[in-house]
């Protein structure tokens, strides 16, 4: 009979020394995480891979809360690495699972976290094939750290930052802001939490239909909005193509408790991590086409065009009001907020 994780009591420092109480952690971890782990205990996972070309990113996670209303840093790692992957245009296959623990943990919070990611990959289609755990002591850690790498294959022709031509519209797949109001109304008590949710969520499959509906080329490139928000990315890509990028302020979807919030908080959301918007560059003849397959997805329902790429030498961000002036979006120096992901 398997012991709740409720009663299973707090990691300690010999979770983490390779002995019995570490053998005990991998194997509750391998039960928790259930089909999605296909790892076999060896030293290096050995997968099969035929293409002639893979797409690989890693990433850390160490957000604050670890745990919050809709979500947890657990689907937060598998969304964040998926989406890495699946806006270049491949398909994630596979995922590694690096945890540090702080002592003290209570198993259960583990448990929740590892549900979170079993979840969310099943959802993605993705497998973890290995991981390792290491445990620290009291206060070198807030709760949980998280770190992933992701493996996919191309089926497409990758997606590059250097495909985006003058003309291209610009595509949100949905609201920004979300996600870092979520979080900041946990922090601060603000009580935003319960109508404004985090949209964390792994986009591959809302892409994979999406260039099933439409032709190649018709979808220049994709970014996923996460730190640094929408601003980062259209000052990523001005950069890149030399051409200066105009935003329309009244198409940026924004909901309005969130523009209340971040009005409040002093915040702008064009600079607010996300954790489940992309921003697209499309071939102008292909809009309709494209926020058609995106609204007919579920994390795409809210799917809007909010400008373009213009002829205009310069990598400038300019955002025009509703009275036709143009300001231009300063780039910020540093991270306006501290620990969203």
């Amino acid at each position: 009979m398997t012991t709740p994780a409720a009663d299973l009591g707090e990691v300690v420092l010999d979770h983490g020394s390779g002995t019995q109480l570490s053998h005990e952690l991998l194997s509750l971890i391998v039960e928790t995480l259930g089909d999605v782990y296909i790892g076999e205990m060896e030293d290096s996972a050995m997968l099969p891979i035929a293409t002639g070309q893979i797409a690989m990113t890693t990433d850390s996670f160490v957000v604050d809360p670890p745990f919050f209303g809709n979500g947890d840093i657990g689907k937060i790692a598998v969304c964040g690495t998926v989406n890495d992957l699946a806006v270049v245009g491949s398909k994630p296959l596979y995922l590694t699972l690096g945890m540090i623990l702080e002592t003290g943990l209570p198993i259960a919070r583990l448990v929740q976290v590892l549900t979170s990611i079993r979840e969310t990959a099943r959802e993605a289609g993705v497998q973890i094939v290995c991981g390792d755990t290491k445990v620290v002591r009291k206060g070198e850690a807030d709760q949980i750290y998280l770190n992933t790498a992701g493996v996919g294959v191309f089926e497409r022709t990758p997606l590059r930052m250097r495909n985006v031509r003058p003309g291209d519209r610009v595509i949100l797949s949905g609201p920004i802001g979300n996600h870092t109001v979520h979080l900041l109304s946990i922090r601060e008590g603000l009580g935003f939490e319960q109508r404004v949710l985090s949209d964390c969520a792994p986009v591959n499959g809302m892409l994979d239909e999406l260039f099933a509906a439409v032709d190649e080329g018709d979808v220049r490139s994709v970014r996923d909005v996460t730190r640094g928000g929408l601003a980062a990315v259209l000052h990523e890509y001005a950069g890149a193509v030399e051409r200066t990028i105009r935003i329309d302020k009244e198409a940026l979807p924004i909901q309005f408790e969130t523009l209340m919030a971040t009005d409040m908080l002093g915040i702008d959301p064009i600079h607010s991590a996300n954790e489940g918007c992309v921003c697209l560059f499309v071939d102008p003849s292909a809009e309709q086409k494209v926020l058609d397959a995106l609204r007919a997805h579920k994390h795409g329902t809210g799917a809007v065009a909010i400008g373009e790429v213009t002829e205009q030498d310069g990598a400038l961000v300019l955002m025009r009001d509703a009275e036709g002036r143009d300001s231009v979006v300063e780039e910020l120096l540093g991270a306006e907020l501290p620990r969203l992901c």
